[in-house]
């Protein structure tokens, strides 16, 4: 059975729907309004091999505040669906992944505790469009790693050992956010049922 999630949200800030394709080939379309973070949806697809498809209009002319949240608690909710009731899969995993001057490492367990550790530094930036610089303020990367966490049910943890470009950074620590859910959704022959001496994962 194929293990696939779709989701739709309709509030008075945001319009949102979110299709995922976790046995995929990374085929993505991303459309949020925002650039950067479609092209790090895009990579977070691509690299964890994903197909992904997300359409979101949101009030980003006021802030990008509402549409990067919305789309993180959309796209857990779309995994957490495709997941379905995790039989099989490996749950956890690990990934550091370098990108340029930056190296970032992520870690999850899908086991229905949702939290965030957030454990990076980067410049209090607000979005502009100079060049060189991502149109997203740093401080959302959080915000949506955080609402993505609580629908997904994971355990989330986020790590930046270092990097000087905010750009470099972001893009390391959602490739290897994407590495580290390949893993840990990747379902494995010998585990019977799920992975947990409870006997479910929630």
């Amino acid at each position: 059975m194929a293990r696939k999630g779709r989701v739709k949200r309709k509030t008075r800030e945001t319009d949102i729907t979110v299709d995922i394709e976790l046995d995929g080939t990374g085929r993505t379309a991303v459309e949020t309004g925002i650039p950067f973070f479609d092209h790090m949806l895009e990579s977070l697809g691509r690299h964890a091999l994903f197909n992904l498809k997300i359409k979101a209009t949101g009030d980003i002319e006021v802030d990008y505040h509402h549409t990067v949240e919305d789309v993180g608690l959309c796209l857990g909710q779309a995994m957490a669906e495709a997941l379905g009731d995790k039989k099989g899969i490996q749950r956890f995993g690990a990934m550091k992944i370098p990108m340029i001057d930056a190296l970032a490492e992520v870690v999850v367990d899908i086991a229905g505790r949702p939290n965030l550790e957030y454990r990076v530094k980067l410049p209090r930036r607000k979005p502009r469009t100079e060049e060189g610089m991502p149109p997203l303020g740093t401080t959302l990367v959080e915000e949506f790693l955080r609402a993505f966490a609580s629908t997904l049910g994971a355990d989330l943890h986020v790590i930046l050992h270092y990097g000087r470009d905010p750009h470099h950074s972001i893009e390391a620590i959602f490739k290897a956010l994407a590495r580290a859910l390949m893993e840990a959704t990747t379902k494995n022959r010998r585990i019977k049922g799920v992975l947990s001496t409870k006997g479910c994962l929630k």
